[in-house]
């Protein structure tokens, strides 16, 4: 991290530098410096440019305090000064600050040596209480140690004469970050985080923009992306500049579905810290969960206050402390802020001292009004994630769970047998639903819990292959814990029958969780608890009932905040509680229906939950169905048959229900929102759709599926067949399957979880253009690789595409466009999406019409400084030695990064060759390659 005295700030003059505390020293100017405790008849102007480094500001105050500290400081009087007198006044000074310097370098020295007896608090306490002029010395130092890159030496020097509440601090920090509860924050299963902590894969994340996606949708998006295609970022260095980034990092915002692992990443973050491995140049983190925060919305507060009433410890430290050190705030689960966050609209704040409300406090923290020297992390879901203004965040990453090979590391690290290990993971595997979710840490964490226990028995039963299932058994295996410890409690003590408590408690949890679920809501608080009809005060009955899957955490002693461990725990309860309600009582609560005189058939229950899940936009329901579905098979209800006692006939037939969701994929017009409804037919253990399309596949041989005539559901069945393949989506051929027009608008989602698409000479026009512009769009689009030649896609296809290319989601990094009818009106669409923002590194236009004036269009946008195209073919177009003209002008700009030029086929002439020679000589020159 950069040191704070980098920090450009606005400029002082010296009478400022005399009157605020040091060691905060911003750039000078000229003025009448005036000592306190010496008055000069005559003004003595110390003369100090306008632009100082950090090492002059430090020398600029340290003069001036070391005047005011040495020269007179006994007299009271104006007094006449000769400039002898001035002359000998200065050389005193030289040689007291020169002495002091040497005697506090010696006493650093002293500090780092490793043979020097460590200090102890008290006397850490005293050097605090030392003049301003050794902070400047101090000061000093630090910066040459970092120009000398002797950053180590800097932070261990600072750290050791840091105030005695920074040790406080990180031993807090320490102890609290150590441990990790699976699963639960009070109770549950506990482990040393260094001990079973799976690094994390983070990478780079675009834009702070919204993503409304279920996240089940986004993780399964993200699990088909090779992890090759992005900058992965280690968690300790999230502040460290990219490369190719030359700004300082202020404030990161990390994204992440819930349960991907936002807050055990920061929590491995701080116990780095306290333990002193890394970002030791921060000598104050101070993590503000934003769940703690909401309840304190009420109050008024100064930051100071406010840190204090958080981490008492640090009371002692002084309003000038929070800029003289490297301090960073941590705000954990910005989708949790129930704060207005008004941007717009609140009042601006610069004094750490000043009382206001939260979000006032929080609002110009982030915008860097107060202390805009301390460092920022947020941690977010991604639809919360625009909350933040673009223009405040430096840095945006996304947590995007674990790798496939993490996925493993996780298991063989959290099971101590290696053999059971090796089985659950072959299980694991076995199921790609399964397998997807392993992409979050707390489903492994659910899944190995359910697995350790029922392939570690002797007794042989069937294992879970869905959700619902792995679900269920998690489920019954807590009602089974608490059961046991409800029968020691009791020993033999007369108490209300326990399985009917117990159901009445899960359905209690199960309304909590589809009231609020329905208002999307991840975290509760005791006014959520009451409407949902939930005595507060018996809270621990029901936390206890199910000890790891809702949890309760106790912070500040201001009140209670309640969750599920993760959001699919919620939406399994949440199904269940729907499910139960209908065959207790015959009520729809999807459909706020009342219990008719005639009993609903099941098949028109479940059906109503498909349309509503089908009307959200954003699938926000596409979870919760697949559980209801999979809780309708009888198989599932007699695991849960100790909560389905006196609840009626539940016998149903799935045939109804199957066929109703192949009607609905036949007439989805979204390939995408069929995906789901393929995943529900699993939990419904139909695999018939499927099966069909697995035969054509089977059946086609080399010549694909071409004139197979499938139906829209096959179609949507194909795509679901190659998303869930076991094989890596690197390339997709639509050649293999069906060159045409329909082929490419039904496989849309398998273009866009691939690397490379492979699309020419399938008769493609304007509207596959328009199709894939959206797939450019996309910002969990995996495609990086666009071939389209030898299609009529005319100028128009192609102005579709750049719009595309302009997106700031697009990560297009190759796009051939050979033999496609275009001519210079492609040329002018091209170079417009060239001097945007773009990954685009070749571009291959071979055998169009581009003739000289296309060509010039090009130059226009590779001579931009946006553009980063390094390989460009124009053979077969059309071109004469003007083209060569525009081209050698492209050649000699220091901005083009031209790698290679394919020319072939064009009339060229020897003066085109002549003036491409020119372009050649440049010292600007970086081609290669050419043709």
């Amino acid at each position: 991290m950069d040191s704070e005295f980098d920090r450009g700030e606005d400029p002082i003059t010296v009478e400022e530098v005399l009157h605020r505390d040091p060691p905060s020293v911003s750039n000078t100017t000229s003025a009448d410096y005036k000592s306190p405790s010496l008055s000069l008849s005559v003004p003595v102007t110390l003369s100090v440019p306008v632009t100082l480094s950090p090492l002059c500001q430090c020398l600029s105050l340290l003069s001036i305090k070391v005047f005011d500290l040495f020269v007179h400081s006994d007299q009271k009087k104006p007094v006449n000064i000769s400039k002898e007198k001035l002359e000998s006044v200065f050389k005193e000074l030289e040689d007291k600050i020169i002495s002091l310097v040497k005697n506090e370098l010696k006493r650093f020295k002293n500090l780092l040596s490793s043979d020097y007896p460590a200090c102890t608090e008290r006397q850490v306490e005293d050097e605090e209480d030392q003049s301003s002029v050794r902070e400047g010395v101090l000061e000093i130092t630090l910066h040459v140690l970092r120009k000398m890159n002797q950053t180590d030496l800097a932070n261990t020097l600072l750290t050791k004469l840091a105030p005695a509440c920074h040790r406080k601090l990180k031993s807090k920090l320490r102890d609290k970050c150590q441990k990790i509860h699976e699963g639960i924050s009070q109770q549950g299963t506990t482990a040393l985080l260094n001990e079973i902590y799976t690094e994390l894969y983070i990478t780079e994340g675009g834009s702070g923009e919204v993503n409304n996606e279920h996240e089940v949708r986004q993780i399964e998006a993200a699990s088909r992306r090779p992890v090759t295609q992005e900058t992965s970022i280690k968690c300790s260095d999230i502040f460290r500049p990219l490369p190719g980034q030359d700004k300082a990092i202020r404030t990161v915002l990390t994204k992440g579905v819930a349960g991907i692992g936002k807050t055990v990443s920061v929590q491995k973050f701080i116990l780095d810290w306290s333990e002193g491995n890394v970002n030791q140049d921060v000598l104050f983190i101070f993590p503000l969960p934003f769940r703690e925060l909401n309840l304190m919305k009420e109050k008024k507060f100064s930051l100071v206050e406010l840190l204090h009433r958080f981490f008492p410890e640090t009371s002692e430290l002084k309003p000038k402390h929070y800029t003289n050190y490297k301090i960073l705030f941590i705000f954990d689960g910005l989708d949790e802020c129930r704060l207005p966050l008004d941007f717009q609209n609140n009042e601006r704040l610069w004094d750490v001292t000043e009382s206001t409300s939260v979000d006032v406090l929080l609002t110009n923290l982030i915008k860097g009004n107060l202390l805009p020297s301390a460092l920022l992390w947020i941690t977010s879901r991604p639809a919360a994630a625009n909350q933040i203004p673009p223009e405040c965040v430096d840095q945006v990453t996304e947590v995007r769970g674990f790798s496939e090979p993490q996925k493993e590391e996780y298991f063989r690290k959290r099971i101590s047998d290696q053999g059971l290990a090796n089985r659950i993971i072959t299980h694991m595997k076995s199921s790609k639903s399964l397998y997807i979710m392993c992409h979050i840490p707390v489903f492994c964490w659910i899944a190995a819990t359910v697995l350790e226990r029922m392939l570690g028995e002797a007794e042989i039963r069937e294992i879970p292959k869905t959700l619902t299932q792995m679900f269920t058994h998690f489920l019954i295996f807590q009602l089974r814990h608490k059961d046991q410890k409800y029968r020691q409690s009791m020993k033999g003590q007369k108490g209300p029958t326990h399985p009917r408590h117990m159901r009445k408690n899960v359905l209690a949890l199960g309304k909590l969780a589809f009231q609020q679920l329905e208002k999307g809501n991840l975290i509760f608080y005791e006014e959520d608890l009451r409407n949902s009809g939930i005595d507060v005060r018996e809270m621990t009955v029901y936390s206890g009932m199910c000890t790891q899957i809702f949890r309760q955490e106790f912070e500040l002693q201001l009140g209670k905040v309640f969750s599920f461990v993760h959001l699919s725990v919620q939406e399994f309860l949440a199904a269940v509680y729907v499910f139960i309600s209908f065959i207790s009582t015959n009520t729809n609560v999807l459909q706020q229906q009342h219990p008719e005189i005639v009993k609903t058939p099941m098949s028109v229950f479940l059906n109503s939950a498909v349309d509503k899940a089908l009307q959200s936009q954003n699938g926000h329901l596409d979870l919760f169905l697949r559980f209801l579905l999979g809780l309708s098979l009888e198989s599932n209800q007699t695991l849960l048959r100790r909560l389905l006692t006196q609840t009626g006939s539940s016998s149903h037939s799935k045939e109804e229900t199957v066929k109703y969701i192949k009607k609905k994929i036949s007439d989805s017009p979204s390939t995408e929102k069929s995906i789901n409804l393929f995943h529900c037919l699993n939990e419904l253990n139909d695999h018939s759709l499927v099966q069909e399309v697995q035969t054509y596949l089977s059946r086609g041989g080399n010549s694909g599926l071409h004139g197979a005539r499938l139906s829209p559901a096959q179609w949507s069945a194909l795509a679901f067949v190659l998303l869930n393949s076991e094989e890596e989506l690197d390339e997709f051929d639509l050649r293999k399957y069906d060159p045409s027009e329909e082929c490419l608008l039904r496989l849309l989602p398998v273009v866009k979880a691939s690397r490379k698409a492979i699309l020419s000479g399938c008769g493609l026009t304007e509207e596959s253009c328009k199709s894939l512009t959206s797939v450019l769009q996309t910002e969990n689009s995996s495609l990086r690789e666009l071939e389209m030649n030898n299609n009529d896609l005319q100028n128009s296809g192609v102005e579709q595409l750049c719009a595309g290319l302009k997106s700031s989601h697009c990560k297009l990094e190759i796009l051939r466009l050979s033999g496609c009818g275009l001519n210079k009106g492609s040329c002018k669409s091209l170079t417009s999406a060239l001097k945007t923002e773009n990954s685009l590194r070749e571009l291959e236009m071979n055998n169009n019409d581009l003739q000289n004036s296309g060509v010039e269009q090009l130059c226009a946008g590779l001579e931009s400084s946006h553009c980063k195209l390094e390989i460009l073919r124009l053979s077969g177009c059309g071109l004469t030695e003007e083209s060569c003209k525009s081209l050698t002008s492209v050649l000699q700009t220091e901005n083009s990064s031209l790698r290679e030029l394919e020319m072939n086929n064009n009339d060229l002439q020897n003066s085109g060759v002549e003036q491409l020679c020119a372009g050649l000589k440049s010292s600007h020159c970086k081609l290669e390659i050419l043709r």
